[in-house]
């Protein structure tokens, strides 16, 4: 029974095996961890044809970026909390921006308190745990206190450009609004610059280390906004929208659309002056991503420091006439992760399907610390030395759909071939793509008997649900 248990956890990745335990390097490394908020693959480095990019290139030219990378949530404070905290939305009980990580796990050992721990500074600027944006912008929104010694919230001129937003959604909070500014003004004055300002000042006076800095970028989260020269990157004209065979939206269960009527019923060229807007925050967040590599090169620190870049989910630009996140369909399960070591042999890009919870071990390990058994990832560490290395863990997501008569909840098994989504265990509809054959996700093969054994196979590996928690209670109209 011992030797099956051993076994048992190896898979779910809670102890090492001897050869990847945790091993200290001759002298400690410095961690940077660079956050960029609703930022999905649209970049250079993940193929975009568009996106311009060259700073999160060049960090992708150093390491190896994960082609497969995936929230374990698709929004910001669940999948925030999964990632820092090590473990998944189900463990937390957090499936949405109003709970704080320590309030439901107050014993929990973050990821930048194991470092505390260990002797290293640890500080983050800007937004890491969750910031409603852009109402919480220059607050510590729903931070962890335990998780930091230091904690800079910058406040940029784009918190007082609100009124000259344009809004093409104005029914929604500007939270989730498709909302967008060309911004006058100089990229220091915005929030995000002022975000890498103070990140620079952190590198250069703890840079005898060990530290450990969070940077985390506001942008690209709605509202869009970025200097005018960004757009300018962007003629309308090579801004297009997704075209997509009409009749696939009819195999698509009604519990994975989160945006209807499709594209809020917005004009095509609404749509498109947003998306460029989207590009062109993607764009001024990478400038402001190359100041802090500049200064970190400058600093003779790239040698002595591991970077790791993420976005914290995937966000829809119009697929299957859905927007934002809150989503499984790739696009919003997907985010860019980019894990850069210092003097790293292997360069380049791995395929194999890995999830956020695994940055928490993986930063653990290549450290030289051990990682607490309640995490739930597994160390990349071996796809860091070969991202071809033999990896047969899928990558799962999730999401609680509260806006239907009854909350459900759909979870996702991602392999290297199949996407398999099942909404309240399959009694709401589940989807099936072949990702070899259809990387677009327009062919649902969930009701093609020919698959049945493959869906078999898949929700075989889903995670066994949890009771949902009740919805809020209603609050009693005053009378009188």
């Amino acid at each position: 029974m011992k030797t099956i248990s051993t076994v048992l956890l190896l898979l779910l990745g809670l102890v090492a095996t001897p050869a990847l335990a945790a091993k200290k390097p001759a002298e400690p490394l410095n961690v940077l961890l660079i956050a960029v908020d609703d930022c999905n693959t649209c970049l250079g480095c993940y193929g975009h044809p568009l996106v311009k990019t060259p700073n999160m290139d060049r960090l992708a030219a150093r390491g190896i970026r994960f082609d497969r990378a995936y929230c374990q949530y698709p929004l910001c404070n669940p999948s925030r909390s999964s990632l820092l905290g090590g473990v998944r939305p189900d463990t937390t009980g957090i499936y949405n921006n109003q709970i704080r990580l320590r309030d439901v796990m107050p014993n929990i050992v973050t990821l930048p308190q194991l470092f505390i721990n260990h002797g290293y500074y640890v500080a983050r600027v800007g937004k890491l745990y969750h910031y409603g944006v852009p109402t919480d912008i220059g607050t510590s929104g729903l931070d962890d206190a335990p998780s930091w010694q230091e904690v800079i919230n910058p406040r940029g001129r784009d918190k007082d450009l609100e009124s000259d937003l344009i809004n093409f959604t104005p029914q929604r909070g500007l939270g989730s609004a498709l909302a967008w500014l060309a911004a006058d003004g100089a990229d220091a004055e915005q929030t995000d610059g002022k975000v890498a300002d103070e990140t620079i000042k952190l590198l250069e006076k703890h840079k005898s280390g060990p530290f450990f800095i969070a940077a985390g970028f506001y942008r690209p989260h709605v509202p869009d906004i970025a200097t005018k020269k960004y757009f300018e990157w962007y003629p309308l004209d090579k801004v297009t929208l997704p075209q997509e065979p009409a009749e696939h939206m009819k195999n698509i269960p009604y519990a994975a659309l989160t945006v209807q009527p499709p594209n809020y019923g917005l004009e095509e060229e609404k749509l498109r002056l947003f998306k460029r807007a989207y590009f062109a925050s993607v764009s001024f967040v990478d400038a402001q991503v190359g100041k802090v590599l500049d200064a970190l090169e400058r600093l003779g620190l790239a040698d002595k420091t591991v970077v790791v870049l993420f976005g914290d989910h995937g966000w829809l630009l119009g697929e299957h006439g859905q927007w934002q996140k809150s989503s499984l369909f790739e696009e919003s399960a997907r985010a860019p992760l980019i894990i850069a070591l210092p003097k790293a042999e292997t360069k380049g890009v791995c395929k194999r399907p890995v999830e956020f919870l695994d940055i928490y071990p993986t930063v653990a390990d290549v450290c030289g610390l051990k990682a607490p058994t309640t995490v739930e990832g597994k160390s990349l560490r071996p796809l860091l030395q070969n991202p071809r290395a033999k990896w047969d863990k899928p990558a799962f997501t999730q999401v609680l759909r509260r806006d239907l008569k009854v909350p459900i909840m759909g979870y996702s098994v991602r392999t290297e071939r199949w996407r398999y989504n099942e909404w309240d265990g399959d009694k709401a509809g589940a989807q099936l793509y072949d990702h070899d054959a259809d990387p677009h996700e327009w062919n649902n093969l969930a009701k093609d008997p020919k698959y049945a054994q493959t869906i078999s196979e898949l929700k075989a590996l889903l995670p066994k649900p949890v009771p949902l928690p009740a919805p809020p209670a209603k609050k009693k109209k005053k009378t009188g």
